[in-house]
């Protein structure tokens, strides 16, 4: 499996490639400001195809390219149901200091063509198994994108769910801290410690070393009667 990507050149928001090896198809997630000349050359690089575009929530920095990106290529968004009004009214998913800041400056559109991801949903797709994992706190439809990989090493995309050391902020409209620990609790950590973690900013990590190391992880696995 081919699995590549690089931060926007807004936020820092990580946009991912991933396809079963060079010259496939292939799927992208979470394609953010300003990554299109980029994500233009990764794909000419590997001589990639795209397929489909993921989207592990519904955030302006995780979607605002997506239009164009599956626009030139008469491809599938695939977003959760409860993010999916986002994709019409970004405004809908900032914090009111957030919506000042943009301003209408940026020009958005919504994709054409919008497919609603379900928990537990598998996606065969270029030639992937993508399994669907519905993770909310970070906002209500936040979700999990995860595919076998080489070996024991399954790979996890976790959007604004899980980062290297910490985890998605909650104070945003739709978010939600106990939701948030209930998601760690019941999504992240029955994963394998071996899962190598694709966060939506940062770097990568393992749930291994997560569970090691994060503490909000570290709280859950020390009070796992706490009731969240």
């Amino acid at each position: 499996m081919l699995v590549t990507g690089f931060p926007a050149e807004a936020f820092g928001t990580n946009c991912y490639v991933v396809a079963a090896g060079p010259g496939e198809q292939c799927l992208i997630v979470d394609p953010g400001i300003g990554v299109l000349d980029q994500l233009d050359e990764v794909l000419a690089e590997h001589r990639l195809s795209p397929a489909a575009v993921l989207l592990t929530h519904g955030h302006l920095d995780h979607t605002f390219s997506v239009a164009p990106v599956c626009g030139a290529r008469g491809i599938t968004a695939y977003v959760h149901p409860a993010d999916r009004e986002m994709l019409a009214d970004p405004a809908k998913g900032l914090s009111a200091d957030l919506t000042q800041l943009f301003g209408g400056r940026l020009q958005y559109s919504e994709p054409d063509d919008v497919a609603e991801l379900t928990d537990g949903a598998v996606l065969s797709i270029a030639g992937l198994e993508v399994t669907v994992d519905h993770a909310p706190g970070h906002t209500g439809g936040s979700v999990l994108f995860r595919l076998p990989g080489a070996s024991s090493e399954d790979v996890c995309f976790s959007g604004d769910v899980l980062f290297a050391g910490s985890i998605g902020r909650t104070d945003l409209p739709g978010g939600d801290t106990a939701t948030m620990m209930t998601s760690l609790r019941d999504k992240i950590l029955p994963l394998a410690d071996e899962t190598v973690v694709l966060p939506g900013h940062g770097p990568a990590t393992t749930i291994g070393r997560e569970r090691a190391s994060n503490p909000y992880l570290r709280e859950l696995i020390a009070a796992p009667g706490r009731g969240f």
